[in-house]
């Protein structure tokens, strides 16, 4: 399947353009190793989304860390992309 823009929902990197999520934010890794809070604060439909799912693909991938993503928006189920 080609390539396509996505406009809805978090992005795909298989079957969307997309820039690299987590090389976009080099600092968050830094947060975490530190054992420190963050929060990701943007306007809509700027990758916050798209930026955790890939953070928490790559902690989990690297056997370091297992992580658990969680909305606590009230009746809402996670998007996993």
């Amino acid at each position: 399947m080609p390539r396509q823009f996505n406009t809805a929902g978090p992005c795909k990197a298989n079957i969307h353009y997309m820039l690299s999520p987590t090389g976009r934010l080099p600092q968050l890794k830094t947060l975490i190793y530190g054992e420190n809070y963050f929060i990701i604060y943007a306007p809509r439909q700027v990758g916050k989304t798209t930026a955790m799912i890939a953070l928490a693909r790559e902690l989990t991938d690297s056997g370091e860390y297992t992580a658990v993503m969680l909305s606590v928006e009230v009746g809402s189920v996670f998007p996993m992309g």
